[in-house]
């Protein structure tokens, strides 16, 4: 046994240059960085432009999906993610706004936390009030991937074939059930 848990999925993503750093570098850098915090890279999708959301509030995003497999539990994990958020001087001032790098656990192997019932809240949260709340704890699967084209078509490189097990859809079934032109807004770079 390595004492590796399981594969892991995390998205990435940017629309602000770092110092010299374009998006791009800058998603290449923070995956370099996670590797050397004990995080193993197993994968990396390609690289996407993505149209910035919501519309207007700054350049497009460059995004991406990687599966790792790491030694620490989701919180510690996530604890990771946000260090290396920190290394590229991310701010969270404003909800889904422009940013040097964000990244979110999507999904820890099967794993749901903290419960089903909590994760059905947070699904189902209005968009208006998705952009004024944040949840105070870890929510796995992530609880909007199913609605975001541009984590769902890198994932389509890496794990079409994995199930949410919550909704019971592969990562495939989810990305057809999107509206084309939101699929086809997330171009390859």
């Amino acid at each position: 046994m390595n004492g590796f848990r399981s594969v892991s999925c995390v998205a990435l993503g940017g629309n602000l240059p770092f110092g010299e750093m374009n998006p791009s570098m800058t998603l290449v850098s923070a995956v370099e960085r996670l590797a050397n915090r004990g995080v193993m890279i197993r994968a990396v999708s390609r690289f996407f432009a993505t149209p910035c959301f919501p519309a207007g509030a700054g350049p497009d995003f460059v995004n991406a999906v990687i599966l790792i497999e790491s030694k620490f539990p989701a919180e510690g994990l996530l604890n990771q993610l946000h260090a290396v958020e920190n290394d590229f001087r991310r701010e969270r001032r404003d909800r889904w706004g422009a940013r040097t790098v964000d990244l979110d656990l999507l999904f820890v192997g099967q794993n749901v936390a903290p419960d089903v019932k909590s994760h059905q809240v947070w699904r189902d949260l209005p968009l208006e009030m998705q952009q004024k709340n944040a949840p105070d704890q870890l929510i796995l699967p992530h609880p909007r991937m199913q609605d975001r084209a541009f984590v769902l078509v890198p994932m389509m490189d890496l794990c079409p074939d994995w199930r949410h097990p919550v909704l019971d859809a592969t990562v495939r079934e989810m990305a057809a059930d999107l509206p084309e032109a939101d699929r086809e807004a997330v171009r390859p770079l």
